[in-house]
C-alpha cells in the first residue's frame, strides 16, 4: 500500500472495557468502556466508550445504549464491528492501515465465537488477526516466563467472565471459565438494595458503590456511602446511607462462586503443577482484583499466597502487546483452530 503506513495493535476486547496497545509506541493508547449509543431507527452510532457510558439511564426513547459484548463473547456482531472500527480510527492516523492485530479472548471461547471475533477485526480493517487467551496474556503481562516447565495459576476477574487457568510450557494445562465476574457483583448490589431497602438504583450507582465501599474481606476501617435511587413503594426519589458491611454481604454469594471455581480447578490440577502453585501462589488480575480485600479472601479460602499484578486492569493487554511485538517467539501461546 504505497503512501500508507501500517499499524499493529493488541486489543483486550472486554465485556466492560476495551483497551488498545499500539506497537512501536509500546504503550496503551486507548482505554474505553465497551458501550455503544445508537439511534434505534437509523441504527447510526451516536457515541462509543466514555461518552456513551455518560448517557446510561439518561437517554430519550429513540436512543439505545448497549454493551455489544456479553459474558466475554460478541452478542451483537454489527455493533461490535462498528465500535471496533471507531475505536481503531481514534488511535490510528488516517494515513495508517491496520496490518496485524492480537486480540485477547476468554479461554473457553467456542469456534463460532473465535470466527466472530476474527471477522469483526477484519471488517474493522485488520489484515492479520491472532487470538490469545486472557489468562495467557495476563500471565505474560505479569512478567511470568510462560515457556518454563512450571505451573502458574492465573485468575482473571473481568467484567463478564472469570478466567482461571494453570499455565505451563506455553500452554494452558487446565482451565475454568465462569460467567460470574464484575457485572454480577454490580447486579448483586442492585438486587440487595431492591430487596432490603425497597430502593431501585441504576448500574452506574451500583458500580460506584462497589468501587467506593465494596469489599470481599472485613476492612480495618469500615466505610459509608450515600445511595440515591427510586423508592419502590411510592415512586419518589429516596436516599439512604449504606455501609461497607452490608455491601460485602451483598457481594458474598458472587465471591463464593469465584472461590468455588478456583477450588474446582485446583482439584483437577496435576500433582507436579500443584507443587509449583503451592510455592508460586495465585496471580490475580482483571478489574475484579481491585475489589478491596479480595486477595485476603482468596488466601484464606485456598491457603495459597495471592499476588495482585502491578496494574490488574492493563496486564492482559500489556501481555498481548508483548506477543504482538514478537509473534514468532510467542507463536505457541496463540489459540489454534482459526484461519488467519
Amino acid at each position: 500500500m504505497i503512501g500508507f503506513l501500517s499499524a499493529d495493535l493488541a486489543i483486550d476486547l472486554g465485556t466492560a472495557n476495551t483497551l488498545i496497545y499500539l506497537a512501536g509506541e509500546n504503550k496503551i493508547v486507548l482505554n474505553e468502556p465497551s458501550i455503544v449509543a445508537f439511534n434505534r431507527i437509523s441504527k447510526n452510532i451516536i457515541a462509543v466508550g466514555k461518552k456513551a457510558k455518560e448517557m446510561l439511564g439518561r437517554t430519550p426513547r429513540d436512543i439505545q445504549i448497549i454493551r455489544p459484548l456479553q459474558d466475554g463473547a460478541i452478542a451483537d456482531f454489527e455493533i461490535t464491528e462498528n465500535m471496533l472500527r471507531l475505536l481503531i480510527k481514534n488511535v490510528t492516523p488516517a494515513w495508517h492501515y491496520v496490518r496485524k492485530v492480537v486480540v485477547c479472548v476468554p479461554q473457553g471461547i467456542t469456534e463460532v465465537e473465535k470466527r466472530a471475533v476474527r471477522d469483526s477485526c477484519e471488517h474493522a480493517g485488520a489484515k492479520e488477526v491472532y487470538l490469545i487467551s486472557e489468562p495467557m496474556a495476563g500471565a505474560i503481562g505479569a512478567g511470568i516466563n510462560v515457556s518454563e516447565p512450571k505451573g502458574n495459576l492465573i485468575v482473571d476477574i473481568g467484567g463478564g467472565t472469570t478466567e482461571i487457568a494453570v499455565i505451563s510450557l506455553s500452554g494452558v494445562v487446565v482451565s475454568e471459565s465462569i460467567k460470574i465476574a464484575g457485572d454480577e457483583m454490580t447486579e448483586a448490589i442492585k438486587n440487595y438494595f431492591k430487596k432490603e431497602h425497597n430502593i431501585l438504583i441504576g448500574d452506574t450507582t451500583a458500580e460506584n458503590i462497589k468501587i467506593e465501599i465494596g469489599s470481599a474481606y472485613p476492612l480495618e476501617e469500615e466505610a459509608e456511602f450515600e445511595v440515591t435511587g427510586r423508592n419502590l413503594v411510592n415512586g419518589l426519589p429516596k436516599s439512604i446511607v449504606s455501609t461497607s458491611e452490608e455491601v460485602r454481604k451483598a457481594l458474598l454469594p458472587t465471591l463464593e462462586e469465584i472461590v468455588n471455581a478456583i477450588l474446582r480447578l485446583l482439584e483437577r490440577t496435576p500433582p507436579e503443577l500443584s507443587s509449583d502453585i503451592y510455592n508460586n501462589g495465585i496471580v490475580l488480575n482483571g478489574g475484579g482484583a481491585l475489589l478491596k480485600g479480595i486477595d485476603k479472601l482468596l488466601e484464606e479460602r485456598t491457603s495459597l499466597p495471592v499476588h495482585i499484578t502491578e496494574d490488574p486492569l492493563k496486564s492482559v493487554v500489556l501481555g498481548a502487546g508483548k506477543v504482538l511485538e514478537n509473534i514468532s517467539a510467542y507463536s505457541q501461546v496463540l489459540i489454534r483452530g482459526v484461519r488467519y
